[in-house]
């Protein structure tokens, strides 16, 4: 698995980069913003996200470590692939995607080409909690200190991985038939929830 390249860069594409590591060229998808300060010629150190497919070995390179890290969670979304995570990081600075997902901004999110509201509100569900505490959170001023992190609810969770929308789940959650957080396994709630989903809202 390859996780850091340096080397000199010999071709700039739309979205790739060719850098030549001492004789072998390496094809890296990466953000437009580095593809518009990229000059071939220039010696170059990447952060690299390696995917491996049943028939492609891809490399995603990225100037920062904390950009890499970012791509590799968001990669880890149910259906956002390594396309979607890139059009993200090239459309959002990493502390701008940390402070959306925290606030539930899925609108900014889904300003990335590719990334529907859907796709953008089960980001904000899945990540909400995972955020590493380097990434930057901007809180408006009159926002209180963020909270001691509690035990995150899987219900919601499970409820976007199964393709509901944000609106959903929050009306499924308010459901007084649904049993609270810590008053029965998920399982029984998820059910619960569900019946409640299965109704006309």
């Amino acid at each position: 698995m390859i996780a850091r390249i340096a080397g000199t860069i010999v071709e700039v594409r739309a979205d790739e980069l060719v850098v030549d590591v001492h004789g072998v060229g390496y094809l890296l998808a990466v953000p437009a913003s580095l593809v518009l300060s990229a000059t071939v010629g220039d010696d170059i150190t990447l952060s690299v996200s390696t995917v491996v497919r049943e028939d492609a070995f891809l490399l995603y390179g990225f100037i920062e470590a904390r950009q890499r890290e970012a791509f590799e969670l968001l990669r880890g979304v149910n259906r956002v692939g390594p396309k979607n995570a890139m059009a993200l990081l090239t459309t959002l600075e990493v502390d701008a995607l940390a402070t959306a997902i925290q606030s539930d901004d899925a609108r900014s999110l889904a300003k990335a080409p590719g990334i529907g509201k859907r796709t953008a509100e089960r980001i904000c569900l899945e990540l909400k909690n995972k955020l590493p505490a380097h990434f930057a959170v901007a809180l408006s001023p009159t926002s209180p200190p963020r909270a001691r992190t509690m035990p995150q609810d899987a219900l919601p969770l499970a409820l976007a991985r199964l393709d509901y929308r944000k609106s959903e789940i929050d009306r499924a959650m308010a459901d007084p038939s649904v049993p609270d957080y810590g008053d029965s396994p998920v399982e029984e709630r998820l059910r619960a929830a569900l019946r409640v989903l299965a109704q006309p809202s």
